[in-house]
């Protein structure tokens, strides 16, 4: 289903389509507009991209390119584009973990997610969730931590890799469970939930979108949501708020940025034609499909996700005693 869903949205055409309406901006690119997207071609932050690339362009009325820069968890294109001219003719697609995590877990990321950045929109939106495999006695948060402070110290939890707002997710639920276990990075979530399936691990905190199809199976058990709202595809699953730790959130998200330099008319007519794009019917429709939860709301309401989950971020390295890199 994930590799049909990655070619629809890798073919999706880059000329205007004729049925999308154009939002009304007050500044128009004089040549084509580059989405830069920090990962390899497939990914989330990759298809977000090409499905907002049609919308963007009959918004704008000029072409929208997508150019793939990836490397070091998507520091290497973030830090190209924070030395860029702020002409509006590049914008950055990024995700939540290169952001607000890479720079707190790194030594020198190389670029100020505040400083070097306007926020434009958010584009879209999954909570983390925590799984366990069918054999662990819980089903919500009080009988799981209940299970996991028997276990003591003979307990290890995966993720999809050092850094991850997976990881750094657990590592808050351990905090304000007061449990232990034992952190097992893996090499992207589709990696880290095999390994709750194989009892490799018995917990984990991973994607929502990455983890529905086994949640679904039963092939791993859903304790909890880490975001504001339940899932509409599991709504009996209540979230971590409803279970009592209401300051725990873990999500991922992409959303989009232009260099600190942009003048603020390109910023406001580029979160116009891109907040125009998100109303789309068909944007809804592939977004969904994968999963996430469409985003939108003001340029404050990216800068302020931005700055929430820094100090989330900073105080869980601080606390878990996280060695950074």
């Amino acid at each position: 289903m994930r590799r049909r869903t990655a070619l629809s949205l890798l073919s999706a055409p880059l000329l205007p389509l004729p049925h999308i309406a154009q939002a009304q901006v007050t500044w128009r690119p004089s040549r084509p507009v580059t989405l830069l997207v920090p990962f390899p071609p497939g990914g989330a932050t990759d298809l977000c991209a090409r499905a907002l690339q049609p919308g963007l362009q009959a918004a704008l009325g000029q072409n929208v390119v997508i150019d793939n820069r990836p490397g070091a968890t998507g520091v290497i294109g973030t830090r190209a584009v924070a030395a860029m001219p702020g002409d509006g003719q590049v914008l950055l697609v990024n995700a939540s973990g290169t952001m607000t995590i890479q720079p707190v877990v790194m030594q020198s990321a190389g670029f100020d997610p505040e400083r070097d950045f306007k926020p434009i929109i958010l584009a879209m939106s999954a909570p983390n969730v925590v799984v366990v495999h069918p054999s662990v006695p819980a089903t919500n948060v009080a009988e799981l931590r209940n299970w996991m402070l028997q276990k003591g110290d003979a307990l290890s939890f995966s993720s999809s890799g050092i850094g991850s707002s997976e990881q750094l997710g657990l590592e808050l639920f351990l905090l304000r469970t007061g449990t232990r276990a034992v952190h097992v990075p893996f090499a992207g979530g589709a990696a880290a939930i095999t390994a709750v399936i194989q009892n490799t691990v018995p917990l984990s905190m991973v994607n929502s979108g990455t983890a529905a199809p086994q949640i679904i199976s039963g092939q791993v058990r859903m304790i909890a949501v880490a975001g504001p709202h339940r899932l509409t595809w599991a709504p009996d699953v209540p979230t971590m708020a409803e279970q009592g730790l209401e300051d725990l959130t873990s999500q991922s998200w992409t959303a989009l940025f232009v260099p600190a330099a942009t003048p603020e008319p390109i910023a406001e007519a580029l979160h116009q034609a891109l907040a125009a794009t998100l109303r789309q019917p068909e944007v809804v429709e592939r977004l969904e499909r994968i999963r996430f939860v469409v985003g939108g709301g003001s340029r404050a309401d990216l800068g302020k996700l931005v700055s929430d989950d820094l100090v989330r971020w900073r105080g869980v390295v601080r606390d878990a005693r996280i060695a950074v890199n």
